[in-house]
């Protein structure tokens, strides 16, 4: 049995992508979810940044903490749950959108933090996050129209997983997208992982959530 360690899973979107890969992948896990007052909780919570030690998965004496590294790992290992595409060309393209959103959209990361508890309609969006918006758009319309869907690459892989927490945020602050958009984010969250994060984060204590409305 593998042991993924998590933060909130309210707020934690780099937990929700470690989660999702190993449910991907097919790798049974344990979750380990770090308290509250845990220093890298509080870091992926309130620096909105993927380089911290949750999530975090431990396999067979190896210990990998980096989302990305996650995905390559356990695609190595279950090399036929297609984290990554078969052809050469769709996986470079994969790895790319993949990197994008781990290094990039931090003015989205600030104006929307993931809160899957709440909802905020006709929130206004800071102007930085706009282009945030449209260049995540941008890269669903191109892959969907590339690979036909109803997935990014077709059928479901890293990629998902890596976006999955943004398709929340724009439902969380009511963000209005492209009709293709919009339809991938409801086939994203259909998913029956996905409902089950989202019903358990639904479902944490209180007082995580009055340590979190600190940012």
């Amino acid at each position: 049995m593998a042991t993924l360690a998590i933060a909130s899973k309210n707020y934690g979107s780099w937990s929700l992508r470690g989660w999702l890969l190993c449910k991907m992948a097919g790798l049974e896990i344990e979750e380990e979810q770090a308290r509250s007052d845990d220093p890298s909780t509080r870091a992926e919570l309130l620096l909105l940044s993927p380089s911290f030690l949750v999530p975090c998965l431990t396999h067979d004496g190896v210990k990998v903490w980096d989302t990305l590294a996650i995905g390559e790992y356990l695609n190595e290992l279950k090399p036929e749950a297609g984290l990554l595409p078969a052809d050469p060309v769709a996986r470079a393209h994969c790895r790319a959108v993949c990197g994008e959103m781990h290094s990039g959209f931090s003015s989205l990361r600030s104006a929307l933090p993931m809160n899957l508890k709440r909802h905020f309609p006709k929130h206004k969006v800071w102007a930085r996050a706009i282009g945030d918006i449209e260049r995540i758009t941008t890269i669903w319309r191109e892959c969907l129209a590339t690979y036909g869907g109803p997935y990014l690459f077709g059928k479901r892989c890293m990629a998902d997983a890596m976006y999955a927490p943004v398709v929340t945020r724009f439902l969380t602050y009511d963000v209005a997208v492209d009709k293709r958009s919009t339809a991938y984010g409801e086939v994203i969250m259909k998913m029956p992982e996905m409902i089950e994060w989202v019903a358990a984060a639904k479902r944490e204590p209180e007082e995580i959530d009055e340590l979190d409305m600190e940012f």
